[in-house]
């Protein structure tokens, strides 16, 4: 059965429904929040690749469409720029992919991303969001406690035990436990053994009975049969993400569409070569050529900014031959059809 505190959860996060929209980075706005919103389920505002001036907006956006709570997600990750060395080692691997498609390469890298700073901390003072989520663990104390200060829940991934532990114990409101099948980037912050990441149902069980706090499954989740299964592994609610990613309020590429449509539940893989960090994805070119893990990637987030001319090139032919087209292993059970419709199907199975 669930844990005595899957009710209280509900009753901080602001919902009637236990069912999260996953935080899903360059495929998801307001759009597809407001749909899971209006579904009952908590809409989320991935801000980590957006300016401060965009996700006003999308705030914004939201609240004049739905009078529902908001979570904005954040990356807590360490930013450690490449030595001149490893920046040369990469490019030395993607130079024959920039010659052959006729693309001059970059000389120098990009973070692109950055992690939750003071600049994050005032915009979240500004604009109130009734939950903040982190991946890649928590910010230092003091811009944590600026967040909890606004009154809004704090949630966190845990792809292990002990990041369960270390993440109730700095004060999270609820720890989502992400297991090896979740689509997207591993959410991993004390160890980076990629092998030794756990499945969901492993995962739970163990991270419910070690922590005080609400736990959120999350990874292979698609339908009602998912949420009941996690439930019963004594979880507060669900987080979804790959199932949404067909539906018409999703910014999912068209070639990304294409191949969730084709997709076999065999179909993903474990990669470093887009960002620097393991995530998980449908294969492409890139994938097959240099990876899918590469020991020459540069670390995360400085990776994807040598790949930014050849992204360029996808997005003029329509192809994903060098795009991250992110998804978790329940990718073929993902819908063409309305957020909303999905977001029903789950909640109400």
């Amino acid at each position: 059965m669930a844990n005595a505190s899957s009710d209280s959860l509900l009753q901080r996060l602001g919902l009637s429904a236990p069912l999260l929209l996953a935080p899903m980075a360059g495929v998801a706005d307001a759009g597809l929040a407001i749909a899971v919103a209006r579904a009952s389920g908590l809409g989320a505002i991935p801000a980590a690749l957006l300016a401060q001036d965009r996700l006003r907006h999308e705030v914004d956006r939201f609240r004049g469409a739905v009078a529902a709570p908001l979570n904005l997600n954040f990356f807590a990750h360490v930013d450690t720029p490449p030595s001149r060395e490893a920046v040369e080692r990469w490019r030395a691997v993607l130079a024959p992919l920039h010659a052959e498609s006729g693309l001059a390469l970059p000389d120098t890298v990009q973070a692109g991303r950055r992690p939750f700073d003071d600049d994050a901390a005032a915009l979240v003072e500004q604009l109130r969001p009734e939950v903040v989520s982190f991946h890649f663990g928590l910010p230092e104390a003091r811009l944590l406690d600026r967040v909890r200060a606004t009154g809004a829940a704090i949630l966190s991934t845990a792809t292990t035990v002990a990041e369960a532990r270390w993440l109730a114990g700095r004060g999270v409101d609820a720890v989502i436990a992400q297991g090896w099948e979740a689509g997207g980037h591993r959410g991993m912050f004390l160890q980076a053994d990629a092998d030794a990441q756990v499945g969901l149902v492993s995962l739970l069980p163990q991270v419910v009975d070690a922590v005080d706090v609400p736990v959120i499954a999350a990874g292979g989740i698609a339908d009602a049969r998912g949420l009941r299964a996690a439930r019963a592994l004594g979880t507060a609610a669900v987080q979804v993400g790959t199932a949404f990613l067909r539906s018409p309020e999703a910014l999912t590429p068209s070639f990304h569409r294409r191949a969730l449509a084709h997709a076999c539940d065999s179909d993903t893989r474990l990669t470093n070569v887009f960002t620097g960090r393991p995530a998980r994805g449908l294969p492409n070119a890139l994938m097959r050529r240099i990876g899918p893990l590469s020991p020459d990637a540069l670390p995360f987030p400085y990776a994807g900014s040598l790949l930014a001319a050849l992204r360029g090139r996808d997005g003029e032919r329509e192809r994903g031959d060098y795009s991250a087209m992110w998804a978790g292993q329940s990718a073929p059970m993902a819908e063409e059809a309305s957020a909303f419709a999905i977001a029903r199907r789950i909640v109400e199975g």
